[in-house]
């Protein structure tokens, strides 16, 4: 993978400004994609620091997110890098350590962590296998997430 230049994590497009689904790995290891946000139903703006969620009805195909846990098919995404409103661009955390602006809904430190049970744009510990896994807990206390989000 190769760095890619121009790369704003917290910069907001009102346009596209690089394909979307783009993957930039940053010099500290940690990954990104670019990505398009929808309010879906819940018509709120999602915040930095937020779980974002496929959308269920364009989702992963369309790099489509949202962090209205009920629009989605519980497949999170990653963790938002900007306050984005409907149709803006982005990037999402997808690999590596990062801390959520909401608590996780339950869960300790090592635990595997998904959408499934949670509430909008945070996470919550795994109790079924056929739950979607999107990283572990590292210091659940301090809502860090050891990101491992679907690429």
């Amino acid at each position: 993978m190769s760095f890619i230049a121009g790369v704003v994590l917290d910069r907001v497009d009102t346009t596209a400004q690089f394909t979307l689904g783009t993957i930039a790995e940053m010099q500290d290891g940690k990954v990104y994609k670019y990505i398009t946000y929808s309010e879906e139903a819940a018509a709120t703006d999602g915040v930095a620091g937020e779980v974002a969620y496929y959308v269920a009805a364009t989702g992963y195909a369309a790099n489509d997110v949202t962090s209205d846990l009920s629009a989605s098919d519980e497949v999170g995404a990653g963790v938002l890098q900007a306050t984005l409103s409907d149709n803006e661009f982005g990037w999402i955390q997808i690999e590596g350590p990062a801390t959520l602006s909401i608590a996780f809904t339950a869960g300790a430190d090592g635990d595997p962590m998904t959408p499934t049970g949670a509430g909008d744009g945070t996470l919550d510990v795994i109790v079924a296998a056929t739950s979607a896994v999107c990283g572990f807990a590292g210091d659940a206390s301090a809502n860090e997430l050891l990101c491992m989000f679907p690429r």
